[in-house]
């Protein structure tokens, strides 16, 4: 049965068109990393926590996020060998329920991560504009900016992969070489109160609100998942593919909590929210300056930018690959499924990937958006319905797999009790972003409920095109 599952897996991938590479599993854990953004998470994400969430037990709620998001992946991992195609979620939920919620599936993460990448340029190109007014230079507009970085992401992603990791690899290593410097020199300095551990107490975990900590947590781990896209490009996916998900999801969560807390000492758990609350924009920065001094503070704003940069850089890689994958399925032009000849790459799909991007960048310039505010928040918005989304569908698709051929799990753990586990987990998880959702969005709750719409409204539309009575159920 094992053999004949993982023949009826192979069979799926289109013969056309097949992508290859050498990648390691510390090269797809760069761009998984870079993905995340960890940099912008600890400078954007953890004061809005504090302030809007449990305070100084915010650190709590990444550690949440991790836990929720390593169940998930036990299931999701014990049903990758029957998983050929790299299609991510999209080829779990296929394998599992067939091709039309496969399809729905695929939409989702397609206007998930494009949304992503587009807010992800909004905000590149505002922080560079305000870095470049605030030496003294000329005060242009946002987008010229954020046009540039795209022009070098096109490029890096027309390319073979390994230029694209080894650019991630850079960034993703200073980046987080700087908040550890800032973390250390916390620590060692005694904080501004003196090193405790009242971030993990009860008293500081429910002081507040955690499901709102736990919510800008989880868009923290945006693309974690996308290990699985690269597949087909990892020296040795099967065993590549879970090393890579399990060291991300911890590098980032124990980063995460730690720098977290770190932040929490910095300024000390009784003044933390009244800092963050205030000066929510400068409030790692201003940390900088205090404990690594202004020659710290300068190199962390100009990490900012570079973060951001491989953050876009990580997306367009992932979403030319799922419309490659799509393509070689024949349910995107196949032009989409065309393989460089030099570089190996996605080469078309890239290209079209870069062009959606910029007419999308385009029309918010064009209504003279605030690229902060507005395109990273809706656009962020959107994301973290889709990735909520994506991981319960999934869930449901790992728990359906394995009810069908529980001879194919190694343990009643993986097959059955962690795939239930993470099904109400995500699921609760997606309650507190739709019941905190404005947080997120910066919106209004009209817009907010038209932005969270979005997602559910992609799935249905992959349903409806999707082709009927094709085969995909393995049940």
């Amino acid at each position: 049965m094992e053999t004949t599952l993982k023949s009826q897996a192979a069979s799926r991938v289109a013969p056309q068109a097949r992508l290859s590479g050498k990648l390691g599993t510390a090269s797809i854990v760069f761009m998984v990393i870079a993905a995340a953004a960890p940099l912008t998470v600890i400078g954007g994400n953890v004061p809005l926590a504090i302030a809007s969430g449990n305070g100084a037990g915010a650190p709590a709620g990444f550690v949440i996020a991790a836990l929720v998001l390593a169940v998930f992946s036990v299931g999701f991992l014990t049903m990758t060998p029957y998983v050929k195609s790299a299609g991510a979620f999209y080829a779990y939920v296929r394998q599992s329920m067939g091709d039309r919620f496969g399809l729905g599936t695929a939409y989702v993460a397609l206007v998930a991560y494009t949304a992503i990448q587009v807010g992800v340029y909004g905000y590149l190109g505002g922080s560079v504009a305000a870095f470049v007014e605030s030496l003294g230079g000329p005060a242009l507009p946002w987008w010229l900016y954020s046009g540039l970085a795209l022009l070098v992401v096109a490029y890096l992603g027309y390319r073979n992969i390994d230029l694209s990791a080894k650019v991630l690899g850079i960034a993703l290593v200073l980046e987080i070489g700087i908040v550890l410097v800032m973390d250390s020199s916390i620590f060692l300095s005694g904080g501004a109160e003196g090193i405790s551990a009242v971030s993990f107490t009860p008293d500081a975990i429910f002081s507040g609100p955690i499901g709102v900590a736990i919510l800008f947590a989880l868009t923290g781990f945006m693309g974690f998942e996308s290990t699985a896209v690269f597949r087909d490009e990892a020296r040795t996916p099967e065993k590549t593919i879970p090393r890579a998900t399990y060291i991300a999801v911890a590098v980032i969560g124990v980063f995460y909590a730690i720098s977290s807390w770190a932040l929490v000492e910095g300024w000390g758990p009784s003044r933390v929210v009244q800092e963050a609350t205030a000066n929510p924009g400068s409030f790692m920065l201003d940390a900088a300056q205090t404990y690594i001094g202004t020659v710290g503070h300068d190199i962390m704003n100009i990490l900012l930018l570079t973060s951001l940069f491989a953050c876009v850089l990580s997306f367009h890689n992932v979403i030319a690959r799922y419309q490659f994958t799509l393509a070689n399925e024949k349910h995107l032009p196949a032009r989409l499924a065309t393989v460089h000849a030099k570089h190996d790459s996605p080469s078309t799909s890239s290209l079209v990937q870069s062009l959606t991007a910029a007419l999308l960048v385009g029309v918010f310039s064009v209504f003279s958006i605030d690229p902060l505010v507005i395109v990273f928040g809706s656009m962020a918005g959107v994301a973290t319905v889709g990735m909520m989304m994506l991981l319960i569908v999934t869930s449901i698709a790992v728990v359906r797999f394995f009810a069908a051929h529980p001879e194919l799990a190694t343990s009643i753990w993986k097959g059955r009790v962690a795939p239930i586990i993470s099904t109400v987990a995500v699921t609760g998880c997606m309650f507190l972003v739709l019941t905190n959702f404005v947080l997120v969005t910066s919106c209004p709750p009209e817009v907010s409920v038209v932005l969270a719409l979005i997602p559910p409204a992609a799935f249905v539309a992959g349903l409806l095109v999707s082709k009927r009575g094709k085969g995909g159920n393995v049940s």
